[in-house]
């Protein structure tokens, strides 16, 4: 049996939700953050080297990255679910999204809470120079490339309700995850069309299992 292992509040959120919708059976394995650090616990690296979530493990195999995990999950257990067929029109589409959500969604995010983080974590006597330091790059830099990010997601979703196309696909699982922290850390208004996509997401029955599963799921990073 799949066995995920599930550090709270965390990308590995998207994995459960995943094989929630394709009906297959798994285990989960929890494990807390620090309430210091907001870290994972070393125990992840007797899973997988980088001790980061989400791994799964399946048939003695250990998989990890969320993109990766995603497509060994759909290809092995997904019977034509949350796909599109190979050479079909939307495939493209379905295979950019699945890994721009992470290699280029999820970067000014990081930045975002790196820097949010550095001036609490600086020395007292250079605080104030860390926070000015903080505010700059968020404005200057950190801001515009998160309102782009918002802007494209905005014009693709104003084409169709999902990110491949017509139909909800896994594609729309992996972009779950930065348009949520959009919203909790960033805010959308004035984007309709995302904010109707977290609606409908949030409301789909495996979503919702998903988190029953996983427990409370407050966006971390």
């Amino acid at each position: 049996m799949i066995t995920v292992h599930h550090l709270e509040n965390s990308r590995s959120q998207r994995v459960l939700w995943l094989l929630e919708e394709l009906g297959v059976p798994y285990q989960v394995k929890r494990y807390e953050r620090d309430p210091v650090t907001m870290q994972a616990p070393r125990a992840l690296r007797d899973v997988h080297p980088i001790g980061k979530s989400p791994v799964i493990t399946d048939d003695g195999a250990v998989i990890a990255e969320t993109g990766a995990i995603v497509e060994y999950l759909v290809e092995k257990y997904g019977k034509g679910k949350l796909a599109p067929k190979a050479g079909a029109p939307d495939r493209l589409a379905w295979t950019y999204w699945l890994h721009y959500a992470e290699g280029s969604a999820m970067p000014p995010f990081l930045l975002q809470l790196v820097f949010l983080r550095m001036p609490k974590s600086a020395p007292a006597l250079i605080r104030p120079i860390a926070a000015a330091i903080a505010k700059r790059a968020q404005a200057g830099f950190i801001d515009p490339q998160i309102k782009s990010h918002l802007a494209f997601w905005e014009t693709t979703l104003e084409k169709s309700a999902w990110f491949a196309g017509k139909a909800f696909t896994a594609a729309d699982i992996m972009m779950s995850f930065p348009l949520e922290v959009a919203a909790a850390r960033f805010g959308i208004a004035g984007y309709p069309k995302v904010a109707a996509f977290l609606a409908a997401i949030h409301a789909r029955p495996a979503y919702q299992r998903a988190l029953e599963r996983g427990g409370p799921y407050d966006i971390i990073g």
